[in-house]
């Protein structure tokens, strides 16, 4: 049996660069967190702009439940990146499968 095929999700959000890191360090030598499509637009829809998780999957085309499962993963790999000094790199979600 296989898995149920992902449903697509909107993101209309865009990447303001390639990676965020800390200054003063090249990226080469910095441990890096890989934040797709998904997870930056789920964040900026439900921290940055103050939706409601509903309210942002509506506007993702996703349930609720869909996006509190992005949102956790998206907010730890953002904790930890901030914490520890690593870079998040942005990955465009062709790239993802």
């Amino acid at each position: 049996m296989s898995p149920r095929p992902k449903k697509t999700r909107k993101c209309q959000g865009r990447f303001c660069g390639r990676a965020f890191k800390p200054t003063g360090t090249p990226l080469t030598e910095l441990p890096t967190i890989e934040l797709y499509r998904d997870e930056l637009e789920a964040l900026r829809l439900c921290d940055g702009e103050g939706m409601t998780q509903e309210e942002a999957g509506q506007s993702m085309g996703v349930s609720r439940g869909t996006i509190q499962r992005i949102i956790t993963v998206a907010r730890k790999k953002t904790a930890i990146a901030l914490t520890a000094g690593q870079a998040l790199i942005f990955v465009d979600d062709e790239e993802k499968e």
